[in-house]
């Protein structure tokens, strides 16, 4: 079977006028992709940003005549837009199963793997952490994460009460119960990440008396012995005091997602309530942990 795909360049204020469009004319699926070099990890709070320059393609089905499908749209796009315009031929395949020749297994530290449902484990003896793919953040491949899981398989959690602060995917609070965690409050602004990450701690068998998934007004108030935050500088940095106050005297706090540049703002936002130890990084990123004063 042939499927057809239509695509285009166009700027952020244009991709509604554009997804209508390709919408009104039967496009199967859309899909927006970056079309400059212009990397969105992680939103903050109430942001749902978009690149400035995407790519929009458009899946449409065989019985489509791309020539006539082709003028139709053009005629309605204002000119530059109909210049971008390019249609390609995509044969029938098994989507799903090149899809997942691009997730393998993970060795994210010595004797601790990340692997899809689909694989079998390279080391049956490891710490094994199943999770597939998805919309939430955190799959264990981007730099700061992996920082974070390689501190957790060094500096093991066994027996303490644990926050994981921006949880995404909840890959680090599952770590932390995995590697010995007493009880983890694993927290989301995001009703999307806290879905994923309850599916993902059943797909990994976690006791649920184990682990409290919630957004931050409904988080319990006890302090932790280690605090894990992965998300953004700006939001690391407002949040230092309110985190401060939920890590008890002598635990731990563990912060990534800060760029190398944004280090010393971090460490002075930190100083007065934690003693730092030197931090580790990895490509651009870094990861700072410290001692509750």
């Amino acid at each position: 079977m042939t499927w057809w795909q239509f695509s285009l360049n166009c700027q952020a204020c244009e991709l509604e006028l554009v997804e209508r469009l390709l919408q009104k004319y039967g496009a199967l699926s859309l899909s927006i992709s970056d079309a400059g070099d212009e990397p969105i990890y992680e939103p903050l709070p109430g942001n749902t940003p978009v690149w400035r320059e995407s790519i929009v393609s458009a899946i449409f089905g065989a019985d489509t005549d791309p020539e006539t499908l082709y003028r139709q749209i053009s005629a309605l796009l204002p000119d530059h837009l109909a210049g971008s315009l390019r249609r390609q031929r995509l044969q029938d395949r098994d989507w799903e199963q090149a899809y997942k020749q691009h997730f393998q297994p993970i060795e994210c530290a010595p004797g601790l793997w990340i692997v899809p449902s689909w694989s079998q484990p390279p080391d049956p003896e490891a710490i094994i952490i199943q999770l597939d793919p998805g919309l939430a953040f955190g799959t264990g491949s981007h730099p700061t994460t992996a920082l974070c899981l390689g501190w957790l398989a060094v500096h093991k959690p066994a027996g303490i009460k644990v926050i994981d602060f921006g949880c995404g995917s909840g890959i680090l609070a599952i770590a932390a119960l995995k590697l010995g965690a007493a009880r983890v409050s694993a927290v989301d602004i995001d009703a999307q990440a806290l879905s994923a990450c309850s599916a993902n701690v059943q797909a990994n068998a976690i006791e649920t008396d184990r682990i409290q998934i919630s957004s931050p007004a409904a988080m319990a108030n006890d302090p932790v012995d280690l605090l894990i935050a992965n998300i953004l500088a700006g939001p690391l940095i407002e949040l230092a005091p309110e985190f401060a106050g939920r890590v008890q005297s002598g635990g731990q706090i563990l912060l990534s997602g800060i760029l190398k540049s944004q280090l010393k703002d971090i460490q002075l936002a930190y100083q007065p309530y934690f003693r730092l130890d030197p931090a580790t990084s990895r490509e651009d990123w870094v990861c700072i942990s410290g001692k509750r004063i």
